[in-house]
């Protein structure tokens, strides 16, 4: 079974973006929506992404932190277009890019449309408990703030949150469930 251990962070300045080797648009969209998954009829997020010229079909189990049960397959792009099209909510449109740090892979989303001005950073892990080198431009940890999970930006995306909302999660607060 496939299992993706992922740190999500938010991002303090710019400084990333001279370490960045590569940069891939991203559309993605969710065939199920978020009261879907909150009152539990369904158990995972079903998301259809283009991410440059590949296109992919995620399934995504329904767990807060950062480990969770991932299912990822290339589709046509075709297909992904009219899954698209069929997506409940808005789309997420971003900008994926690659920055190597320390031995690690950093996928920093800088978001467009209606979550732009979001700019979050992601790590995935081989082991939960894996040390990693935090980078300068790296903030606050994310992880726990289903706010920030791409399902719940294609629902109430960032231009709708509140400005307490905008603020980084204090250390100690309780994270709210998927």
């Amino acid at each position: 079974m496939p299992i993706e251990i992922e740190r999500k962070f938010l991002v303090t300045s710019d400084a990333w973006r001279a370490a960045a080797h590569e940069v891939v648009p991203m559309a993605q969209g969710y065939l199920n929506d978020l009261a879907a998954m909150d009152v539990g009829a369904m158990k995972a997020s079903v998301r259809v992404r283009i991410a440059g010229d590949a296109a992919f079909l995620n399934l995504k189990s329904r767990e807060l932190g950062h480990t969770r049960q991932e299912f990822d397959y290339p589709i046509p792009v075709d297909d992904a277009r009219a899954l698209l099209a069929l997506s409940v909510g808005g789309l997420v449109d971003k900008r994926r890019h690659y920055v190597q740090f320390e031995g690690h892979l950093w996928e920093v989303d800088e978001f467009l449309g209606d979550n732009a001005g979001l700019v979050v950073a992601e790590i995935e892990l081989a082991d939960a408990d894996e040390a990693f080198a935090r980078p300068a431009w790296l903030g606050v940890e994310v992880t726990d703030e289903s706010r920030y999970y791409n399902l719940a930006l294609a629902t109430r995306p960032f231009a709708q949150w509140t400005a307490d909302e905008r603020n980084p999660p204090r250390p100690g607060r309780q994270a709210q469930p998927l």
